[in-house]
């Protein structure tokens, strides 16, 4: 049997793992993934004829062979959504985490205490995707204060749905499981030792990522090393897809001023009532920022916290700016190279 669509689950260094698009068997398929050879590069070609990185999450669009054996033609399809991190040292390209997300799951443990500025980088990250953030709070049955976590959580992430829950004991996995809607695809991210594996197996009722044991301190050891998509059934009867990914050690950030606007959309409102419009929320007179701040309804951190992400996103718009002038440069170098060599060559032979 032909299958014409497939999800990348899997990339390794030479290959691809893909699997059956809607491979929850109700596409006639075994749902057995199969192994597509990369090009020289690690790259596959996508519509158009350009050659791409893949990443897990992409569509491949095929004809030809059947689920268990590799297709003859084969072409990345566009993606509709990326979630993108910046490299560690930021000296290379920005990395896409995952492809073709609608949700973004933003995991944070309760034990040790939630950072509430990583969730803010990670909401941040999903906003720019395009994608919808729920944010995860884990390990409830570690700790006492859930309900004030999950408060103070809230106020970080306005208008983000957060959901606590123990994968250990299963409470709170039917809220999580509400808000996914079926052929949906997720995307599970946060810090190592997050228990983000944990959640997913919880999640699949199976242990089909590797986990560390929890450690004394609660962190846990990071053993998921590589992203992998999942076939993620739902309580009815329903389908999604499930991406986990390895623990961010740190999270680069790669956003646009549109996204940190979601994530700090009472800071933005704030900023629309200050009397001046250039204000730069210091010293002005009528300044709604720096008044909300003295009475204690804008805590500090976060502004300065919006304001570090808003330097980020500004740097990352002028490094995009500089990648695409670098490469037309050489793309005219490149032209130019080739346009002086079809002359001499027609020179030499009487052209």
């Amino acid at each position: 049997m032909t299958i014409d669509s497939w999800r990348i689950s899997r990339v390794d260094r030479t290959r691809v793992l893909a699997l059956p698009d809607g491979g929850d068997g109700t596409d006639g398929s075994s749902g057995a993934p199969i192994a597509l050879p990369l090009r020289p590069g690690g790259l596959l070609r996508a519509a158009g004829g350009v050659e791409v990185a893949p990443a897990v999450g992409d569509r491949l669009i095929a004809t030809g062979g059947g689920p268990t054996t590799v297709p003859t033609q084969l072409v990345l399809a566009p993606r509709t959504s990326e979630l993108v991190r910046d490299s560690v040292d930021r000296t290379s390209r920005p990395q896409v985490v995952a492809a073709n997300v609608d949700v973004v799951l933003v995991v944070e443990p309760l034990d040790p205490a939630p950072s509430v500025g990583r969730v803010e980088r990670l909401v941040t990250l999903a906003w720019r995707a395009g994608a919808r953030p729920v944010v995860v709070l884990t390990k409830t049955d570690l700790v006492h204060d859930v309900e004030d976590w999950r408060t103070d959580v809230g106020r970080a992430a306005p208008g983000v749905v957060v959901v606590a829950l123990s994968a250990a004991t299963g409470e709170g996995l039917a809220e999580l499981l509400a808000h996914v809607e079926p052929g949906s695809s997720l995307v599970v991210v946060g810090r190592s030792g997050a228990g983000k594996s944990t959640l997913v197996n919880a999640l699949l009722g199976n242990e089909a990522m590797a986990t560390g044991e929890r450690r004394g301190d609660g962190k846990g050891r990071h053993t998921t090393t590589h992203r992998e998509l999942l076939r993620l059934r739902l309580p009815d009867g329903g389908a999604a897809w499930l991406i986990d990914t390895p623990g961010l050690r740190a999270v680069g950030l790669v956003a646009n001023p549109d996204a940190v606007g979601a994530t700090f959309a009472d800071v933005e409102e704030l900023t629309r009532d200050c009397r001046f419009t250039d204000c730069a929320h210091e010293r002005e007179p009528g300044c709604a920022v720096v008044a909300a701040i003295e009475d204690g309804s804008l805590p500090r951190r976060r502004f300065e916290s919006y304001r570090a992400q808003h330097r980020e996103a500004a740097y990352a718009e002028r490094r995009a700016d500089a990648r695409l002038a670098a490469d037309d440069g050489r793309d005219w170098r490149r032209r130019s190279i080739e346009k002086r060599q079809q002359r001499r060559f027609a020179e030499r032979n009487g052209g």
